[in-house]
């Protein structure tokens, strides 16, 4: 068996988390190799509706050993209260298997991204405050508390000791706040360690067995590829890679082991947070889609927020697929455009020179893009029920067809709606 990666082509909210969900169903481990809980992924099943933020998508699965890998950015206190939701709902106890080499998210790490967002008012990146990039830049500058870390307390109090030397500058001097005390985030910390200590494991020995072995394998991406700090739209980036490539990094698998990239496409563009979006609606228009948009309405996961709307971008898609190296692609939430006449697509952009161009441009020249828009039929009717292909309205087959050829990389899988069943193959 191969290693398959279950990644976004566009901006995150894809629908990754319903895709992990399904394909879960046939795979004996399903890995979260980078991010944190600053994004989430929605599954909805015959136990409920499920915001998840910090579990992967495998966890309704009792054959499933769901795995967060080196690469994420532990964030206890939800992966604890995650489980406890869990349970509260009737799902039997998720096999998980956390790694001793991931780096926990701590609450100064909160803090600090909450008093630096403020300080930048109208110039911030639009951040969930989860603490992600201050975990990351502590992470690449050596600063941060492993996992085995909390399971050594002298170790641990100098690695405290250590961070909060240059933290408590930037409180006090910088935002004008009190000092954080060693002993108190030690105590935190040896909390949080009792909690999840069950669950610590070598989870890269594990999995490379289990690659080994011929075992299935899913590894599932947080956000998409234009949120990617290299490759998308910096500084409106997330802190960790998002894309495919990095998976057997934050996973610990072989480069090798991957060849199988499902790149999850919506069938209109949508966006959470500050940065370019180049098909984005105003009005009316945008809160139609909005509201008509998944099962209920396009919000954030995690915050809430009302997503930023548009029409589906082919420029930014074929640039995501292929910096994603997908292999197919799921074309999710086909069904939400079943109430228009004509349905505009992006094929192009206008940039402020007059120029035109197809190809995905850089953060910098992309304030002045326009859009290009070409319209396709709509089929005007109701699609969430169909199971077959060749059922679908030739307008709707016409439309992934159009999709198709735009991006150069084939459409397996359509999604007409937000349960596991909706889906249907092609």
């Amino acid at each position: 068996m191969t290693v398959t990666a279950i990644v976004g082509a566009n901006w995150g909210d894809e629908g990754k988390g319903k895709m992990t969900d399904v394909l879960a169903a046939q795979s004996s481990f399903v890995v979260r190799y980078q991010g944190g809980s600053n994004a989430g992924h929605t599954i909805i099943n015959d136990y409920g509706k499920f915001a998840l933020r910090m579990l992967p998508s495998g966890v309704f699965y009792s054959h499933v050993t769901n795995v967060i890998g080196p690469g994420t950015a532990l964030d206890v206190d939800i992966i604890i209260s995650e489980l406890e939701a869990l349970a509260g709902r009737g799902v039997p106890q998720p096999k998980l298997a956390i790694s001793e080499r991931a780096q926990v998210v701590l609450s100064v790490h909160q803090r600090l991204d909450e008093l630096e967002e403020e300080r930048l008012g109208a110039l911030s990146y639009g951040s969930t405050k989860r603490g992600i990039a201050p975990f990351y830049a502590d992470k690449y500058a050596k600063l941060g508390i492993q996992v085995a870390d909390l399971y050594d307390q002298n170790r641990l109090q100098a690695r405290l000791e250590h961070l909060l030397t240059t933290k408590n500058v930037l409180l006090q001097h910088l935002y004008g706040q009190p000092a954080i005390q060693v002993d108190e985030l030690m105590a935190q910390l040896l909390l949080q360690a009792e909690r999840i200590a069950p669950y610590v494991c070598d989870t890269t020995t594990l999995l490379q067995q289990a690659n080994a072995n011929g075992e299935s394998i899913l590894v599932e991406g947080q956000l998409g590829a234009l949120r990617d700090p290299d490759h998308g739209i910096y500084p409106y980036s997330t802190s960790s890679s998002t894309l495919a490539g990095f998976a057997p990094v934050g996973a610990g698998l072989p480069a090798s082991s991957i060849t199988n990239v499902f790149a999850v496409v919506k069938a209109y563009s949508s966006c959470v947070g500050a940065g370019p979006f180049v098909t984005e609606l105003e009005g009316g228009e945008a809160e139609e889609l909005r509201r008509r948009g998944g099962d209920a309405g396009e919000y954030g996961v995690n915050t809430k927020r009302p997503r930023r709307m548009g029409w589906l971008d082919l420029v930014a898609t074929r640039y995501g697929c292929r910096i994603q190296g997908a292999t197919s692609v799921v074309l999710t939430n086909l069904d939400v455009l079943g109430y228009l006449d004509e349905i505009p697509v992006c094929i192009g952009y206008e940039l402020g020179d007059g120029s035109i161009i197809d190809r995905f441009p850089v953060t910098a020249v992309m304030d002045s893009a326009k859009p290009i828009l070409t319209r396709l039929p709509g089929w005007k009717c109701d699609i969430s029920q169909v199971q077959r292909m060749e059922d679908l309205p030739l307008e709707a087959r016409n439309y992934i067809d159009f999709v198709e050829s735009a991006i150069g990389v084939k459409i397996s899988t359509v999604s007409v709606g937000p349960r596991r069943e909706q889906v249907i193959p092609r």
